[in-house]
């Protein structure tokens, strides 16, 4: 992983409490989304020692802590304190020990603390981190939110993919990014897409300009990220092009190492694309719950078949 995430980034996603850290030290940088719970650090066994991550302390680690006297205590989260270690952070509530607070203080270290349980908290904690440090890469297109499905709509430049997306937008739906969407890997089979800062709540439409989405529609009609479960291909229409008309044809597209399915829409005069869209989604989820109305057609016509071969013998 490529990025970093600073304390303070972390702190205001999870909306953590602050025990003690000034500045300097909510501007340390988490390098990776890895979490350490130091259970062995507190018996003295440093063999091993995750220095760069952060520390997290729940019920368990603390009431261990608390047995041990002070002395010990200050010595064992002393030698926790290193140069990259980003935070120590305490769950449920409790209160974190002094002498964790003063070896933090020394070396310039945030104490956190959050009330939620502590598996729970460490499962935000990791979905965050891992969105956030996973290396981010850009693909041309627009993603909307449709019915909630991720759609990607690409195609060649002026094929109207930002019009179609305000199309959508305009029906109830809502714009993730448009013209350019960075995406992630969020698992092996999972790629979320949002869009750049720069970008964020815009759309431009040829003529008219770049466009305020959530100024003109409102909150309700953007929405931060989205993963991509769809690739929509606009193309022009052409004559002699032969055409899947039955969507038996199951393709798909390699987005950041994720294979995404993609369907090819013809575009031209008198063609109604957003609708085509909202029913392309439809349809694919319909799919993925196991109805296919293809599958459907296939076996009407197989047993109509079948009743004119009877009839003829």
């Amino acid at each position: 992983m490529s990025e970093t995430v600073k304390v303070k980034e972390l702190v205001e996603a999870l909306s953590l409490e602050v025990v003690t850290g000034d500045e300097t030290s909510l501007e340390r940088v988490i390098v990776t989304g890895d979490i350490s719970r130091p259970g062995l650090e507190l018996t003295g066994y440093f063999n091993y020692y995750s220095h760069d991550r952060l520390q997290l302390f729940g019920n368990k680690e603390i009431t261990f802590a608390e047995r041990m006297i002070p002395e010990e205590r200050l010595m064992v989260m002393r030698r926790m304190c290193s140069e990259d270690t980003p935070a120590f952070i305490v769950s449920r509530g409790l209160t974190p020990p002094e002498e964790m607070v003063t070896a933090a203080k020394e070396h310039g270290i945030a104490v956190l603390r959050s009330p939620i349980a502590t598996s729970r908290l460490l499962g935000e904690i990791s979905s965050f981190l891992n969105g956030s440090l996973a290396p981010r890469t850009s693909v041309h297109g627009v993603l909307v939110d449709v019915y909630g499905l991720g759609v990607l709509i690409q195609g060649d430049s002026g094929i109207g993919k930002s019009e179609t997306a305000l199309e959508l937008v305009k029906r109830g739906h809502r714009l993730i990014a448009d013209d350019r969407v960075d995406v992630y890997q969020q698992d092996e089979l999972t790629l979320v897409g949002e869009p750049p800062r720069i970008l964020q709540h815009l759309i431009e439409i040829r003529g008219v300009g770049i466009i305020d989405v959530m100024d003109l529609f409102g909150a309700s009609a953007v929405r931060g990220s989205m993963p991509v479960q769809l690739v929509v291909y606009l193309e022009n229409w052409a004559k002699d092009k032969k055409y899947d008309r039955l969507g038996s044809d199951n393709t798909e597209v390699e987005i950041a190492e994720v294979n995404i399915p993609q369907i090819k829409i013809p575009v031209k005069t008198g063609r109604n694309v957003a609708i085509i869209i909202e029913v392309a989604a439809m349809n694919f989820r319909a799919k993925s719950m196991g109805y296919d109305a293809t599958k459907t057609f296939e076996n009407r016509l197989t047993a109509l078949i079948d009743e004119n071969s009877g009839q003829n013998k």
